[in-house]
């Protein structure tokens, strides 16, 4: 499969996975349920408080959050006292955020939104309407962060 094609399943995926009601980060992780090798149902449960840049606090994208957990599924950094493999994933970490932050302008989730510095939302999840996926850039968010991890797996796959 070629590498615009693979990128385009991959974002298409998450995207419609959001599109279902989904949080950002969990549509981002169960998009990569082949890579993390655990089902739909525990990347849910991982994904759940991640949502809305960390629980609607409006912090780190969730897409990015969703990023960062699939990032430690390819480049895990599972034994504390191996420092080089912590690095290693610290740095894959840091370059796909830098991707996504280059593509948006950002990786905090009120900047993407436009909203207030320190502008908490209370807990309830947004209602999914018409006019929440016109206003939001949340769905392309989701877009964005699966291709870019797609497009970082058909790279390492190639080379």
């Amino acid at each position: 499969m070629m590498r615009e094609a693979f990128v385009e399943q991959r974002r298409a995926s998450a995207m419609e996975i959001f599109r279902r009601g989904y949080n950002c980060c969990q549509a981002v992780l169960m998009a990569f349920e082949d890579i993390t090798g655990l089902d739909s149902g525990s990347l849910v449960k991982i994904g759940s408080g991640l949502g809305g840049g960390v629980a609607r606090m409006r912090d780190v994208c969730g897409t990015v959050s969703g990023m960062a957990i699939v990032c430690g599924f390819i480049c895990p950094s599972d034994d504390p006292q191996n420092q080089s493999k912590r690095k290693a994933c610290y740095e894959l970490v840091q370059r796909l955020a830098g991707e996504f932050r280059e593509l948006n302008g950002s990786v905090v989730c009120r900047e993407l939104l436009g909203l207030e510095s320190g502008d908490w939302q209370k807990p309830e999840p947004s209602v999914r309407s018409a006019r929440f996926y016109k206003k939001r850039p949340c769905e392309q968010l989701v877009g964005d962060s699966a291709a870019i991890i797609a497009g970082y797996l058909y790279d390492r796959k190639e080379a």
